[in-house]
């Protein structure tokens, strides 16, 4: 005998499947749908129907009763709706595939389109993509959605990277040679504790830790050099938040640079990584040779000097010409770096032949998240062996 508990659990998995099945005849469920799940299915049509998008009649199901219609109004409308019916994570999803699926890149000039979305990294660079092409009246709206993204990107990043460089180049900065004002004692009394005399209790300092004038006076230098194509917009956006903290940190200079075929420095734009990104322009070709050569030309101390590339190393240049600045700048004393991603997304498609050439020129070609981005860069300011992930 079925209990009352078996019934309505069963009748949970049926419904669920019916919202998976998206109704109809073939679905097998014989289930109609009401109040809010109807609003769920209604949502969820209007992205993975057969004809989504598209209007018409689908085959076998009668007239569509749901889609965004083309128009702002409807593509505003089914953006609320999924941030009523969905969590945050899933929202993201449907709006990528929305812009996939059913050109709501198009409509996202439109500024209560901007209003109703969910603020997320991947609309980022759709929004880039579109800037040349939105109207005034959108620009703010679109900036500020972009400001929401970049400002929880600095909370979560900002703080962490901060203290990890701080570090980095207070240790490369210290000599085992200081003058007798320059040395620090709680380090110098921390590295000889094994040298402690009880008889005498005090310390014999065999080796004095300290700082040097010269090297407090020195700013380490960083160049970030970005791949501004389309494939690049998720590496571009978290590139213009480290910028923006790097730049913060005083002990260092830091330059970025952006290229596409022509190469565009932003370096006086860090102070607001939005400004850097609206002053990006997403698509287009790729000359890595010419990015290299501009770097190069702006370097005057190469061995306090690191070189961030970041690009997937697809090169529309001169191939010869890329690998032979990097030689070039790291026989010199700079510490270059190229990251084939810095985002969240997973294995990168990048050029395996030239990441090759690359690391056989010294060079640690691999992808990177943005929470291991702080250790990178410490490491290259250090000059200790870049910690690259297994399997890059």
């Amino acid at each position: 005998m079925t209990t009352a508990n078996e019934r309505s659990e069963g009748e949970e998995r049926l419904r669920r499947w019916r919202l998976v099945l998206g109704g109809g005849a073939a679905d097998g469920t014989e289930r109609a749908l009401a109040g809010t799940d109807a609003a769920v299915d209604g949502a969820l049509t209007a992205l993975y129907g057969e004809d989504a998008g598209r209007g018409g009649e689908r085959p076998g199901r009668g007239p569509r009763s749901a889609g965004l219609g083309g128009s702002a109004p409807s593509a505003a409308r089914w953006l609320g709706d999924i941030r009523t019916y969905f969590p945050r994570s899933v929202v993201q999803v449907m709006q990528r595939d929305a812009i996939d699926r059913l050109g709501l890149a198009a409509l996202l000039t439109e500024p209560d389109v901007l209003e109703a979305v969910e603020p997320d990294i991947h609309l980022v660079g759709t929004l880039l993509s579109l800037a040349h092409v939105m109207p005034e009246t959108t620009r703010e709206t679109a900036r500020a959605v972009v400001r929401t993204v970049v400002e929880d990107l600095e909370k979560r990043l900002s703080a962490r990277t901060r203290v990890t460089l701080t570090g980095a180049l207070d240790r490369s900065a210290r000599t085992a040679r200081p003058r007798h004002r320059d040395i620090d004692w709680h380090r110098t009394i921390r590295a000889n504790l094994a040298h402690y005399l009880p008889e005498h209790r005090t310390v014999v300092p065999e080796r004095l830790v300290g700082h040097g004038r010269a090297s407090r006076a020195v700013r380490k230098e960083v160049v970030l050099c970005v791949d501004q194509s389309g494939s690049m917009a998720a590496s571009l956006v978290y590139a213009a938040v480290f910028g923006a903290v790097l730049a913060s940190v005083r002990s260092l200079s830091t330059r970025l640079v952006v290229f596409d075929t022509s190469v565009a420095d932003l370096t006086d734009r860090l102070h607001d990584p939005v400004d850097v990104l609206f002053g990006t322009r997403l698509g287009g070709g790729t000359d890595i040779d010419r990015a290299l050569a501009y770097c190069q030309s702006r370097i005057t101390r190469p061995t306090d000097t690191v070189v961030v590339l970041i690009s997937d190393l697809y090169e529309g240049g001169i191939r010869d010409g890329m690998l032979k600045r990097a030689a070039e700048m790291t026989a010199s004393g700079v510490q270059v770096v190229a990251l084939l991603a810095l985002s969240d997304d997973g294995a990168p498609s990048y050029d395996r032949e030239h990441a090759a050439a690359l690391a056989a020129l010294g060079v640690p070609a691999f992808a990177c998240t943005p929470d291991r981005f702080p250790e990178v860069m410490a490491a290259a300011l250090e000059r200790r062996p870049i910690p690259v992930p297994e399997g890059a």
